[in-house]
């Protein structure tokens, strides 16, 4: 799993430097470039561990990676049930190209699919084991469900990849008022770290080579039909793979 994952985080990378993109999408920060730069550093030491070369990434295969999900009710979800596009998303709270979309395209998606009711959005987890503080951030987000409070603490650890120590995550909780003991109890317990787990597999099964990753296609009842899209892309690009799935 090591290999798959650090090989193809690779393909996440974003251009750096710019503060303005042709595309419209804001560049990023200075802080944001190094956090990117450190991030494949530790790529490039984990292939080196592994005595294997940290060649350039392959050239993408044209053909769409088909994805299938039968069932996400168990999940907390953005939009309406019955909109009749989904996003699943496979995410890493210390990943910083993670954070990328979510500063980025994330809030276009919710204006324009989610809030309209076009698409409904789903969040699942994609630790990567180079990040140390993944796990314990993704079960996190599951115990502040619990208490109906996972978008929120979703939405301040997203926005804080080097912020996810045991101190800072509690904060976060204590921020948004949640009953802090049954909170710690929760994760201490680590009653989520096999659902996490299982997510995990699942998003390899189903061909996620790096994070983010996205299952993007129609609503199948609880489920969805689609493709597989991986990286920190900008909104155009889940906006013309959205009009193509509802195109056909």
């Amino acid at each position: 799993m090591k290999k798959l994952f650090a090989i193809a985080v690779v393909f996440a990378a974003v251009p750096l430097g710019a503060q303005q993109t042709g595309g419209g999408e804001p560049g990023i920060t200075r802080k944001q470039a190094d956090d990117i730069l450190n991030e494949l550093r530790q790529i490039r030491q984990l292939l080196e561990k592994q005595n294997k070369p940290a060649a350039a990434p392959a050239p993408a295969d044209d053909k769409p990676v088909r994805a299938t999900i039968s069932d996400l009710s168990a999940l907390p979800m953005l939009g309406s049930k019955n909109a009749p596009l989904t996003i699943v998303e496979y995410t890493d709270y210390q990943c910083p190209f993670c954070q990328r979309f979510h500063m980025t395209a994330f809030a276009e998606l919710k204006k324009s699919y989610i809030d309209t009711g076009k698409a409904r959005f789903y969040s699942k987890d994609l630790p990567l084991d180079f990040h140390p503080n993944a796990m314990r951030a993704a079960q996190a987000a599951r115990c502040a469900a619990d208490q109906d409070k996972f978008w929120e603490l979703r939405e301040a650890m997203s926005s804080n990849p080097d912020k996810l120590d045991m101190g800072n995550i509690m904060a976060f909780a204590s921020n948004l008022k949640l009953d802090m003991t049954k909170f710690q109890d929760c994760l201490g317990s680590e009653k989520y770290k096999e659902k996490v787990q299982n997510d995990v597999m699942e998003a390899m099964k189903l061909g996620a080579s790096g994070t983010p990753a996205f299952v993007v296609g129609k609503s199948t009842g609880a489920g969805v039909e689609g493709e597989m899209m991986v990286g920190a892309m900008p909104y155009f690009q889940f906006d013309q793979k959205l009009k193509e799935v509802q195109g056909k």
